[in-house]
């Protein structure tokens, strides 16, 4: 069941960033941060170290000072969602520029109690709602 749950999330993946830009229409409204490309969507992905118990992980995140460290000041969280039987996920908004800094404190708080995968990200909303519409009978 879970090699099922994980082909489904990267089908979906897969399916989105390999729709391409050819599949957006020009019309389709951004946040200007995105317009204006100085800002990068950046869905993280947190995946439990399921060797612990929950209570040693949050010790773990504690002691290395992740809610303290992530998201740097800056960054802004777009969503964070607990997936069940994955870990979190969480998207951010990052400015181009920071993604090393994203990545560093991730390695320096996160390790040891998440393992980490990272994947550029955009907004796909308004096309879909559009497409949909437009498909209705």
């Amino acid at each position: 069941m879970r090699a099922y749950r994980m082909f489904m999330a990267f089908a979906l993946l897969a399916g989105t960033l390999c729709a391409g830009p050819a599949a957006v229409p020009k019309a389709t409204p951004q946040p200007a941060a995105e317009r204006d490309g100085d800002s990068i969507l950046l869905t993280v992905f947190l995946k439990h170290d399921q060797s612990k118990p929950l209570a040693k992980i949050n010790d773990q995140l504690a002691e290395q000072g992740f809610y303290a460290a992530f998201p740097p000041q800056g960054v802004q969280v777009v969503s964070w969602y607990v997936v069940m039987g994955i870990g979190q996920v969480v998207t951010l908004r990052v400015p181009a520029p920071r993604l090393r800094e994203v990545n560093q404190v991730l390695e320096n708080t996160a390790w040891g109690a998440y393992r980490t995968e990272f994947y550029p990200t955009y907004d796909y909303k308004a096309v879909g709602e559009q497409k949909h519409a437009q498909a209705a009978p």
